[in-house]
């Protein structure tokens, strides 16, 4: 059976913003050991080499968006200290080389939520400068760079579910154009189909989607179709395979196993359209209600075994695991 320790790279995670507003309500958590999904003992039993750490701002639920996001930037750097050397930040390739090296996990900042840069480059400038090194340009509101492919209301009830042509804004162009300057990685998960193609046509360099399954395998607008599949790995990007439920599958039924065989089926599929340096983890651990079958970062080499039991080559599994992620970063950090 082969080591997969060290080798997990997960595009997404919403831990951070859970144990800020877990601390918010009074209830203090740790991310060097906690009752989440993803801690560092979780981690370090799952075999990471590299989480990315979103900052995930609700735009319906906070007065100020950037001030919260800076909050929870800070709070990352918190936690990190606490927990050592086991665990530390990266800005570039040769950060996280030098983590694995030293047989440390990375962590990487993102933020989940384009709209609390304001409409501001000088916003997003400012967290590049504190360590951001991916953005996702939507998450379910219209906000100044663009649209999300599923609205939902000030209560978080879903307005519409439809795929959207709508496109990005002249700001969401520059967004686009500034990150790629900066060294900054665009996300595409949870923007309309309109955003994504403009991403795909005006992009240089690879983008992502940080945490999107497959449309063809479960028919909700979150997912992306063959077509961006195909545009994305053309573009040298990845996409990572999200665990939640409803993402998965469409059946109601949630039988033992069931998940962990939608996984198998939406990693196959995304193989197949395409290739196999395409397709990577997004797990949005933490921001899930939870997966039965993939309840915590523990149970990544669970997923790794069953690769392995399903004829994935050792080489797929590794690229599934991590390789094509850490491909996509040493090209754009």
């Amino acid at each position: 059976m082969t080591d997969y320790n060290g080798k997990i790279v997960d595009m997404h995670c919403d831990t951070i913003s859970a144990l800020y507003w877990k601390r918010k309500n009074g209830r203090e958590e740790r991310l060097s050991a906690s009752g989440l999904s993803i801690d560092l003992h979780k981690m370090q039993a799952g075999g990471y080499c590299l989480q990315n750490f979103a900052v995930f701002v609700n735009m319906g639920k906070v007065d100020d968006p950037f001030q919260t996001a800076l909050e929870m930037i800070e709070l990352y750097g918190q936690e990190l200290k606490q927990c050592g050397e086991s665990i530390s930040p990266v800005y570039s390739w040769e950060d996280i080389c030098r983590n694995r090296e030293q047989e440390k996990i990375s962590a990487m900042l993102t933020i989940e939520e384009g709209g609390i840069i304001k409409g501001s480059l000088d916003n997003l400038r400012k967290i590049y400068d504190l360590g951001v090194r991916m953005i996702g340009l939507s998450w379910n509101y219209p906000n100044e760079i663009g649209f999300p492919n599923m609205q939902k209301d000030k209560r978080g009830n879903p307005l519409f579910t439809l795929r959207s042509n709508q496109g990005l804004t002249e700001f969401g162009l520059e967004v686009v154009e500034e990150a790629q300057r900066l060294g900054m990685i665009v996300d595409v998960s949870h923007l309309s189909d309109g955003g994504f193609w403009d991403v795909a046509q005006y992009s240089r360099q690879p983008f992502v989607a940080s945490h999107s399954n497959a449309q063809a395998v479960c028919g909700v607008c979150r997912n992306l179709t063959d077509e961006m599949i195909r545009a994305l790995a053309d573009k040298g990007g990845v996409m990572g395979i999200n665990f939640c439920e409803d993402f998965l599958c469409m059946e109601n039924k949630r039988e033992p196993g069931m998940l962990l065989d939608a996984i198998i089926r939406h990693i196959r599929h995304i193989v197949q359209v395409g290739g196999e340096d395409c397709c990577g983890l997004g797990s949005d651990f933490d921001g899930i209600e939870g997966n039965r079958d993939m309840r915590t970062a523990k149970d990544m080499e669970k997923l790794m075994r069953r690769l392995e039991a399903e004829k994935f080559t050792p080489r797929q599994i590794d690229k599934i695991c991590g390789e094509n992620v850490l491909r996509v970063y040493r090209e754009v950090l």
